[in-house]
């Protein structure tokens, strides 16, 4: 699956109106080509819509209004001038969403909170004050004989009960400022009423136009990996999505597991050989790695999978799987095979080194030996890396110390965030894995921008937890042009240089 936001065209119209009509099934309210241009020609960059496989599923629509000249209490249709939108006013000060709507077979994936994601980063780039609109509330119905709207809104307010709009809206930081009647005529779930719906934009400066539309700080989860014995593959999952969902309530950009995280599913292959038994693992990566995929769409979160075995035309990888919030699936192969990978396994290196693009710019990804060779983070900070990725595993404390001290060389020498993740605890019955040694941590460069220590922040040693950390871009751009010093451009490349081979 490939998914991604990107802005509304004209030529969506045929997929938008089949969307939108199973979305309002028996409601009716489709918009007409004609309402659909003439709102991409007065405000284009205010038209969302989510492509999933090339279709249009999901999309948000919205104008701008002065809140000096028009009340946000005022009734849809007069805000709206019946799909005229002459009160769109494109110097005014609040974006007032005219409609959200996702396709019923996608919304196990959470598209509104992309949709509602984009809204809210328009209003920071355009400094305006927050975004209005109104919201249905669709379970309405099964208690309207019992109770008044206001009553069913603080309800779903203490989460004594369930609404899938309104809950959702709450859950993105709106509040409800007022309750509407007559909204959307022919809504007998929501009978016909509705909540005005309003948040506000922190970062809103009365006093400038507009801030930067570029995202520069970027949010990291890494998780601290409890090594425990499983029931079957489900219960796997049900541990790895319980992670997903809680870093991406943080509203991370990237979740990273360790290296190999998925060794307790061994247990039942314990009596074979240790080859044959990676093998079994093997044989359930694709699996594991496509149901990732599928979490990083649903949260919308960038998954750096640890690592996991790969079995491939008779050799056995250890590779990294970079799932994307988008759908797409970048892999990587381990470089460096330690000692103990060749003797129990007969693993092979990878033969590719190349930074990767995503949402949050250029990184790189190493799987712990890997980092232990400083020729790898050069040729990726050549390429334009950022932000360098480490899963690991160490079972002493030794071991651990190798991989911290030269991830914090490589953040220095190549001026970039380097974020390392391993596991802890102990793993009985499955053999080589039985210890493991950790405090997962993000290293910056060493410069007055950055914390004195060169940490940005580190977990409790050899405690299961998640570790949240933000990162500055902008502060890596200022670091390579006035840092005190500047590792990448003063290299003496007339006496040595770092190149591949391949």
């Amino acid at each position: 699956m490939d998914i991604h936001v990107r802005l509304l065209s004209k030529k969506d119209y045929a997929d938008l109106r089949k969307s939108m009509s199973k979305a309002y099934h028996g409601i009716g309210g489709i918009w007409s080509k004609e309402n659909i241009v003439d709102l991409i020609d007065i405000f284009p960059e205010g038209q969302f819509c989510v492509e999933a496989n090339g279709h249009v599923v999901a999309c948000a629509l919205s104008i701008i209004i002065d809140s000096k000249k028009t009340s946000i209490e005022d009734s849809y249709l007069e805000i709206t001038d019946d799909g005229k939108f002459t009160k769109h006013d494109y110097n005014g000060d609040t974006l007032y969403g005219i409609e959200v709507f996702v396709h019923p077979d996608y919304r196990s994936l959470r598209l509104g909170r992309r949709l509602y994601d984009s809204r809210k980063e328009l209003c920071e780039q355009m400094n305006l004050k927050g975004i209005v609109a109104g919201g249905r509330i669709p379970n309405y119905y099964n208690y309207a004989d019992e109770m008044s709207p206001r009553v069913y809104i603080e309800k779903v307010k203490r989460k004594e009960i369930y609404d899938p709009t309104l809950t959702f809206q709450l859950s993105n930081d709106f509040h409800v400022k007022k309750i509407l009647k007559n909204y959307l005529p022919g809504d007998s779930e929501s009978k016909e009423f509705a909540t005005l719906l309003e948040w506000n934009n922190i970062y809103y400066d009365p006093n400038a136009r507009a801030s930067s539309a570029t995202k520069q700080t970027i949010r990291l989860g890494l998780v601290q990996w409890q090594m425990r014995l499983f029931e079957d593959l489900e219960d796997f999952y049900d541990q790895v999505e319980f992670f997903v969902d809680a870093v991406s309530d943080y509203g991370a950009d990237f979740i990273m597991f360790p290296e190999f995280f998925n060794t307790p599913l061994m247990r039942p292959y314990n009596d074979l050989p240790e080859r044959m038994a990676m093998e079994k693992l093997a044989g359930f990566t694709k699996e594991i790695s496509e149901r990732i995929s599928k979490f990083a769409v649903s949260y919308n979160v960038n998954i750096i999978a640890g690592s996991m075995p790969l079995y491939e035309r008779g050799k056995l990888y250890n590779a990294s799987y970079l799932c994307h919030r988008n759908g797409h699936v970048d892999q990587y192969r381990k470089i460096h095979i330690t000692p103990n990978e060749l003797k129990y396994y007969g693993m092979v290196g990878g033969n590719e080194v190349k930074v990767f693009d995503t949402d949050c710019g250029k990184i790189g990804l190493l799987i712990c030996y890997d980092v232990e060779f400083p020729e790898l983070g050069r040729i990726l900070a050549e390429q334009g890396m950022k932000i360098l990725f480490v899963p690991y595993m160490t079972d002493t404390q030794n071991g651990y110390m190798r991989v911290r001290h030269c991830a914090q060389a490589r953040a220095i020498e190549n001026e970039c965030y380097v974020a390392i993740a391993g596991s802890v605890g102990n793993l009985p019955h499955v053999n080589n894995m039985d210890i493991q040694y950790s405090q997962s941590a993000v290293f910056t460069p060493s410069d007055f921008a950055f914390p004195n220590n060169a940490v940005k922040a580190e977990a409790t040693p050899n405690a299961e937890m998640v570790l949240i950390a933000d990162v500055d871009l902008y502060a890596l751009r200022d670091l390579h042009e006035y840092g005190t010093v500047q590792n990448l451009k003063d290299r003496r490349k007339d006496l040595y240089s770092v190149k591949l081979l391949k």
